[in-house]
């Protein structure tokens, strides 16, 4: 009696700190445990109290999740294992399975020989964090439990599966089967990755898993064994389907950055995975790390930044001049970050990234409103002055951009004619006539547009033909060459005759010598920026430049 009153002693304790979770508590000795009464309901046990409650358990298990069940808590009572977390299928008491999380560690006895094995499971059918379609962990899910495990110190690998264009799948067979694939990818993914970590759905056609045990490299192997199925041999019914996979993915050993931040980051190496890598496993840290820094904390401080009304952030400006007398027109908005502890930060280290996050938007609003203010101030001077901001396709894919535009140049008093918004070549994730369609009723107001980059890939022949463009601007690499190189100047003789064509301007980017100057005033250039005349500048020293 005495061991039992101590069992249900822990387990009052840890009742109290469960968050709503079943709470097992099981008496190692005596192999005696009791469950929750709510979790003896749920799923038909025998009672709260049982023994040998793993078999028991194991019962209601899916079968293929059983094994490894076993595994984990076979090594908990032989004393090889101290702790687990396992996600598995369990049967509720209508037959069907639901997805639940297992957490559980051991208490040692005065002897330091495992007494107790104590936790709690986390029913995913009962809680909010559920994703409806697949009955996986949602993505709310997955930044309550990034949070949770940044408490407990735990290094995590971490990687995200998306599907490419899974709208042609529900195009074709309509969103009840696109929901069934939905189904059947997470069931396979859950088949493959379950001894590795926990599954998550997250937004769309993305899927997450999350490991503390694994490894990169192993999670890429399963991937590429996953991307295989899915290209060659995935059956939903009697259906084949042909899924074209990519796979962003994070190593985390620094808990001093938000969810938030993490979730961007794995949207910028899925994305880079699906654009740049034709789908191949996409770590994220090979490439954003600089100067020995982390650049995941240093993101994280940035996103922040966004959140304090964009302290830190400042626009430099890059003079535009006018190709035959090299006076000034107008000028090219860049942002930049300042930080005590990261210097002046340029904006290839964190754009490409923050513009897979929810913020961006806002960032992109402030920069039109400084940039606008600044321009006012130089209009003073120069009353025909083009200020010049590039877009992200994350502003333009927003339904109420135009909007934001106009009231940005109504509450500045700029004028719409003096403002040109620029398109790059990241923007190629949009369709083309939903950019048509914002660009003629900015153009209506009298904003001007300009493509960006051309000749970059997004920037060709059939998007100047469809979008209402006033400006070409000539990516630098083009130009680099121009003295020596007898392609570079057909390129922009090519590209010089093609915007004439369609009724729109020309700036040469990239200037950096008389010579090129001199070269390229042959060709029917309206406009220069680059090195030559100016190396992008804060306004206070634009404005001491050109006295304004």
């Amino acid at each position: 009696m005495d061991r039992k009153r101590k069992l249900d002693s822990i387990f009052e304790a840890f009742s109290i700190v469960s968050g709503g979770n079943y709470v097992y508590v099981c008496d190692m000795k005596m192999d005696l445990s009791r469950w929750s009464k709510s979790a003896v309901e749920y799923f038909g046990l025998p009672s709260e109290y049982m023994e040998n409650a793993q078999s028991i358990w194991s019962e209601h298990l899916h079968p293929l999740d059983r094994d490894y069940f076993n595994e984990s808590i076979d090594a908990i009572f032989s004393g090889s294992g101290s702790d687990h977390m396992l996600e598995y299928r369990a049967k509720r008491l209508d037959g069907e399975y639901v997805i639940c999380v297992c957490q559980g560690v051991v208490i040692q006895g005065d002897d330091g020989k495992p007494e107790y094995f104590c936790g709690s499971i986390r029913n995913h059918d009962s809680v909010s964090y559920i994703d409806d379609v697949t009955n996986l962990r949602s993505l709310y899910g997955f930044l309550d439990d990034i949070k949770a495990a940044f408490w407990k110190n735990k290094e995590l690998d971490i990687v995200m599966i998306g599907v490419e264009e899974f709208s042609r799948t529900n195009d074709i067979f309509g969103y009840t089967f696109g929901n069934r694939a939905l189904r059947k990818l997470g069931s396979l993914l859950m088949d493959f990755y379950k001894r590795e970590g926990t599954l998550y759905r997250m937004d769309g056609t993305k899927f997450a898993i999350v490991t503390s045990r694994s490894s990169l490299p192993r999670l890429k192997e399963i991937y590429e064994e996953v991307q295989e199925i899915c290209a060659k041999d995935f059956y939903v019914g009697s259906d084949r389907l042909t899924l074209s996979l990519c796979a962003g993915a994070l190593h985390l050993d620094r808990f001093s950055v938000s969810p938030d931040t993490v979730y961007s980051c794995l949207k910028y190496a899925i994305h880079e995975s699906k654009v740049s890598h034709h789908g191949e496993f996409y770590v994220f840290q090979d490439v954003l790390s600089d100067e020995n820094r982390n650049s995941l904390t240093r993101l994280n401080v940035i996103r922040n930044s966004i959140v304090d009304e964009c302290a830190g952030f400042e626009l430099f400006y890059q003079p535009v001049v006018d190709a035959a007398t090299e006076s000034l027109i107008g000028a090219e908005a860049l942002i930049r970050w300042r930080n005590k502890d990261y210097g002046l930060v340029p904006p290839f280290l964190f754009v490409p990234i923050l513009e897979q996050d929810s913020l961006f938007p806002e960032l992109g609003k402030w920069i039109l409103r400084e940039a606008m203010m600044s321009g006012n101030r130089i209009r003073a001077k120069y009353p025909d002055f083009m200020m010049n901001v590039n877009l992200s396709y994350a502003q333009l894919e927003r339904v109420d951009f135009v909007d934001v535009v106009t009231e940005l140049l109504n509450v500045t008093q700029f004028p719409a004619k003096n403002l040109c918004l620029e398109i790059t070549e990241r923007c190629r994730l949009l369709d083309v006539n939903l950019l048509k369609e914002i660009f003629e009723k900015l153009r209506a107001i009298g904003v001007k547009i300009a493509l960006d980059d051309f000749g970059t890939g997004f920037s060709s022949l059939g998007v100047l033909r469809k979008l209402p463009i006033d400006c070409v601007k000539i990516d630098r690499d083009y130009v680099l060459n121009i003295q020596s190189s007898e392609d570079d100047q057909n390129t922009v003789k090519f590209i010089a005759d093609l915007a004439e064509a369609f009724g729109a301007e020309l700036c040469v980017e990239g200037v950096e010598t008389v010579e090129m100057r001199d070269m390229l005033r042959n060709f029917n250039v309206t406009s220069f920026q680059g090195f030559f005349y100016s190396r992008p500048v804060p306004l206070e020293e634009f404005c001491k430049k050109y006295a304004c």
